[in-house]
């Protein structure tokens, strides 16, 4: 009897197990402030992204995030593999990107941290100075006769999505004179060394650049530009800057977004939350790019009693 009582109990207890809902809760190792975890950014933003890692792992030395640049094709793809979970670009996801990650049950949250300038570049040597968005169009659209060749970094990076847009040029820029390189650095060397070369990169690859592609930056100029449509400017040439990116007044610009899709407290939700924190947006003030929230300024009055 009493073996009868146990074999039934033992069926019991394996029921219950067996009703239990099954879970695929991965272990994590990291939290907002610590541990280790794998990103992915738009190669175009490698500098500004890299100040703020420096300063994040500064603030919090056990957290360890290690950041993969790649095009922005490339960091779209990998989130939606989920070989990633956190992703800087330049863009919102799609309403199909969007679906695929719901069906892992994962919700991106998408946040902007800066605004960046998409900048002309020519060598010191060339007489161009100014150029108008409408040349820009005709140029990429093989609609102007030209003997200076065009470069932008990557095939599937953003800026050329960009100028896709801009331009309303799908075919991938099969002109003779419109090519890819690898890198924006390449850009910025390419035409430091080529008088007849108008090149296209971020802003925030011109400002304070490292000891590899100083000399290069040092040997560029950037071009002024004018929208000629625009009713408030279309008379006036503006360089990008602070100033004109936040009046409007330079033309090309683009915002950079970094979405989450942990769904947890990790240390991916912890960098995000870095990047749009008053500490995150000095660090672009401080880069040249414009903030999306301009932090404040503290003022220390001191009054002197007579």
């Amino acid at each position: 009897m009493m073996k009868f009582k146990l074999a039934a109990l033992l069926l019991i207890l394996l029921g219950i197990q067996a009703c239990k809902p099954k879970t695929n809760i991965p272990a994590y190792n990291d939290t907002f402030s610590s541990g280790d975890a794998k990103f992915a950014a738009d190669e175009s933003f490698e500098p500004i992204v890299d100040a703020e890692n420096y300063v994040f792992k500064a603030l919090d030395p056990k957290a360890n995030p290690k950041i993969v640049y790649k095009p922005e094709n490339d960091v779209v793809n990998l989130l939606l593999q989920d070989s990633v979970r956190v992703v800087i670009i330049s863009r919102n996801l799609d309403s199909n990107e969007v679906k695929v990650l719901k069906t892992r049950n994962l919700t991106p949250v998408t946040s902007k941290f800066a605004l960046d300038a998409v900048t002309l570049i020519v060598n010191k040597a060339s007489n161009d100075t100014l150029i108008t968005v409408g040349e820009i169009k005709k140029m990429l659209n093989g609609q102007t006769k030209t003997g200076k060749n065009i470069v932008f970094d990557n095939p599937g990076s953003s800026l050329v999505r960009y100028l896709q847009q801009l331009s309303g040029n799908t075919n991938n820029f099969k002109l003779k004179n419109v090519f890819s390189l690898q890198s924006s650095k390449e850009v910025i060397k390419y035409v430091s060394t080529h008088p007849d070369a108008i090149g296209f990169t971020g802003f925030n690859w011109l400002d304070d650049p490292d000891a590899d592609y100083a000399n290069a930056v040092n040997n560029v100029k950037i071009l002024g530009v004018r929208d000629e449509d625009s009713k408030k400017y279309g008379t006036q040439y503006f360089k990008p800057s602070q100033v004109t990116l936040s009046e409007g007044q330079y033309p090309l610009s683009r915002y950079l977004y970094v979405i989450n899709c942990t769904n947890r407290q990790g240390l991916g939700t912890g960098f995000a939350t870095f990047l749009i924190s008053e500490r995150g947006q000095k660090i672009i003030l401080s880069s040249g790019l414009l903030p999306a929230i301009m932090p404040g300024r503290e003022m220390q009055i001191e009054h002197k009693l007579k």
